[in-house]
């Protein structure tokens, strides 16, 4: 097990109605708020005006800049940064999901710094020293944004996504509740599955040798997911599956399961060039790259393979053939992918393979510490899993 320390700073308020109460915590923070989020959606559903009275119950003023996109763009946080130093705001409040919430981590890390352009911290140019406080109203379990220190944006001057962790960019407090994920679509719900999935594979591919808590905590959480993810796709107002799924996605990326050990986060970065070149949702990408990448790395570490198809999917250990076991593993992870209506292939992602090449290039362009760490990838390794990936 490798030295850490670990930190996990957000307040987290979990359960029915918590969403009614979010001006009392903002109050703790601010006078004056930035509400940032994606679409109408939350004005339709009655969400923004539950948030609005909160907020104004506890005399705070509040400005809002929508418009959030998946893969959120620099250029919006380029305008809120503007807008928030006009209008003197001191908290950013994100209603959403991932993109919102790593948006408005963008903003909150951009408005202090009049030295820097904000995607110079992306390209490794400084680094943030403050941040305004970020709060969170969740409404898409799945990028674990609402308690991590992951920051990512898309640049659409050649559409490249990168991602940036840094402490000050964990929320202060983050508001939870699953009934507000009742009308996420079939689709959308899926592709946050994957996305928690992900999160907790990154870390448990590791070479770092005796961690089996974390190991034992990361099945766990992969278990669970596993278990009630048909639940929220068949029976959406399911409140004790969407309550499971949706904590599983701030346990998944808050740290807690990265504890004494060192992650790969190959897939991750192989599939933010993806969504950064073709728009597709990130969930629904790691669906299809990391099965891909699984295969192509497994020998790597065969006996981790086994322990991930014998404890996670429950494949009898064929002890005559350790590479069969871990193969069934990683075919029933592409399997359960499906079921739940995700796609597993480029193929069915609608991504033609002309751009293999150029894809992979950009995978290694800015980043100084290479693709992975289970397995250091080359770019001919890329190219390789790209193809897996194809049908």
């Amino acid at each position: 097990m490798e030295n850490f320390e670990f930190i996990s700073p957000t307040r987290i308020i979990f359960g029915r109605g918590t969403d009614r109460a979010v001006g009392k915590t903002a109050a703790q923070y601010a006078k004056r708020v930035l509400i940032h989020y994606g679409s109408d959606r939350i004005k339709t559903s009655g969400l923004f005006d539950r948030v609005v009275s909160s907020l104004t119950a506890e005399g705070l003023e509040y400005v809002e800049l929508g418009g959030v996109a998946p893969n959120p763009r620099l250029s919006l946080v380029r305008e809120g940064i503007e807008l928030c130093r006009k209008r003197s705001v001191d908290l950013i409040l994100a209603i959403g999901g991932g993109s919102v919430i790593d948006s408005a981590k963008g903003i909150a890390a951009g408005v202090p710094d009049t030295e820097h352009d904000v995607w110079d911290f992306f390209l490794g140019k400084g680094t943030p020293k403050v941040c305004l406080p970020i709060g969170v109203v969740l409404t898409i379990p799945a990028a674990g944004s609402e308690a991590s220190r992951s920051c990512v944006l898309t640049n659409e001057d050649g559409w490249y996504k990168r991602g940036l962790g840094n402490d000050l960019f964990r929320p202060r407090f983050a508001v939870m509740n699953p009934e507000l994920t009742f009308s996420l679509p079939p689709y959308q719900s899926a592709s946050g599955i994957s996305d928690i999935m992900s999160h907790i594979m990154e870390r448990y591919f590791t070479n770092t040798t005796k961690v089996d808590l974390t190991d034992r905590l990361c099945e766990a959480t992969l278990k669970t997911v596993i278990e009630n993810a048909p639940l929220v796709i068949q029976h959406p107002e399911d409140y004790d599956a969407r309550a499971e799924i949706m904590w599983a996605s701030t346990i998944a990326h808050n740290d807690l399961l990265s504890t004494g050990r060192v992650g790969d986060w190959g897939s991750h970065q192989i599939e933010h060039e993806l969504s950064g070149m073709y728009d597709v949702t990130h969930g629904a990408g790691l669906a299809v790259i990391q099965p891909a990448w699984m295969k192509h790395v497994y020998k790597h570490d065969l006996k981790r393979f086994v322990q991930f198809a014998v404890r996670v999917w429950n494949v009898d250990e064929r002890f005559d053939d350790p590479e069969r076991t871990a193969l069934e593993g990683i075919g029933r992870l592409k399997a359960f992918f499906s079921s739940i209506g995700l796609p597993v292939s480029l193929k069915e992602l609608g991504i033609p393979s002309d751009r293999f090449g150029e894809l992979a290039a950009k995978t290694f362009q800015e980043r100084s510490t290479g693709v992975g760490n289970f397995v250091k990838l080359t770019e001919s390794d890329v190219k390789a899993i790209l193809e897996l990936a194809r049908e």
